[in-house]
């Protein structure tokens, strides 16, 4: 019959199946696998516009069923894909903040440009052209690498999963980021600050914000039950999270809980906040609480508090995490170990610790320098 079983004889090579013309213009061609590893005789098929078309698919589907990946099936695609690991692999793994930029990520920068595209058939050149394609929508270098991060993650996953033999994204350059300059107070800065915050409601959180170098999340997280006064010490077990318009509490950054020693203008200005709070009637938990005895939310903190006090102070606008960064660059300006600061900050590695504040490492070098030169002329 016209149209039906006509084969195109002579265009298969011996062990790559049978390739036939189905139709005018169509070609199908079928291929035995042999004895799968559940006992079953596998044979895979496809179809395409010419033979060489049809020999390319089966080729894949052999690679892919000799690597032990699934055959035959439909494909997922990529959105389908970041879905499911969202929820089955993500979810379960990371803070609920972190999820949520996740998820925000592959809505509205990952789905919409790749998401249609086979998992199975995702390329490098896929994932280069994503990155191309974010950079000429204005989208900024420091999210590019997000979504470069993102994705690798999810990718890395599909090949424990064995549903890709290899990650795309190894392959790509991950993005690059500018390094951006931070604004740190010097000593005397920090010292007008603190005299601006003389009496506030909430001058213990800046004092420690200055002498610990705790995150604003760790700071709003802190709780009574985590301070020794007796000892001078503190301990940073949570931080303060917003999910959803609700505020929580999570793990740490790290995922590890620190110790930190507190010097003594520290333990008095807890001391003082301590009576503060009692007066006002809120004896925790919260160390820094609202005026109802709540969390601090950090939109509030910021613009009702924080910023007025730059102000007050006389001082440029900064952030509130560049706080972190003084109390860092005072460390080690004094001759405080990296190892040490590394501690205090609750960085996962001293690398990070020297990379961030790498600014600071030339005057430290100098300072060993004269030093040297020092005990060595005063032996001669």
């Amino acid at each position: 019959m016209p149209g039906k079983g006509r084969r195109k004889q002579g265009r298969a090579r011996k062990g790559t199946g049978a390739i036939w013309e189905y139709r005018p213009g169509r070609f199908r061609g079928l291929l035995d696998l042999g004895i799968g590893p559940d006992g079953k005789r596998k044979r895979i098929s496809a179809t395409g516009a010419s033979v060489e078309e049809v020999q390319e698919k089966l080729n894949a589907m052999k690679r892919d069923w000799l690597l032990g990946l699934p055959v035959g099936e439909k494909q997922q695609t990529v959105s389908e894909y970041l879905i499911r690991w969202l929820e089955d692999a993500a979810r379960p793994s990371i803070r609920p903040t972190t999820y949520q930029r996740y998820a925000t990520l592959v809505r509205n920068y990952i789905s919409p440009r790749i998401g249609t595209v086979e998992l199975g058939k995702l390329s490098p050149v896929h994932v280069q052209a994503l990155y191309a394609d974010l950079e000429r929508d204005g989208v900024s270098p420091r999210m590019r690498q997000f979504i470069h991060a993102v994705l690798h993650r999810a990718m890395e996953q599909a090949v424990k999963w064995q549903l890709i033999a290899r990650n795309p994204c190894a392959a790509v350059e991950r993005p690059r980021v500018p390094r951006k300059e931070f604004r740190v107070l010097d000593a005397d800065e920090a010292r007008r600050l603190l005299e601006a915050a003389k009496g506030d409601r909430l001058e213990a959180l800046l004092v420690l914000a200055l002498t610990t170098g705790m995150r604003q999340g760790e700071l709003l997280g802190l709780q009574w039950e985590d301070v020794d006064l007796k000892n001078g010490t503190i301990y940073v077990r949570r931080t303060l999270l917003e999910v959803d318009g609700r505020l929580t509490t999570g793990e740490t950054k790290s995922g590890r809980n620190r110790r930190l020693d507190l010097p003594e203008i520290a333990v008095e200005a807890l001391r003082e906040h301590r009576k503060r709070m009692m007066a006002e009637g809120h004896p925790g938990p919260w160390v820094f609480c609202d005026t109802k005895g709540g969390p601090i939310r950090k939109n509030n903190l910021i613009r009702r508090w924080f910023k007025p006090l730059l102000e007050k102070a006389g001082l440029p606008e900064i952030r509130f995490h560049d706080l972190r960064h003084t109390a860092a660059t005072l460390l080690l300006t004094l001759g405080v170990h990296p190892k040490v600061v590394q501690e205090r900050l609750g960085h996962s590695q001293i690398s990070v610790t020297l990379d961030t504040y790498s600014h600071v490492l030339p005057s430290l070098q100098k300072q060993a320098a004269s030093r040297l030169d020092a005990l060595f002329r005063s032996a001669q």
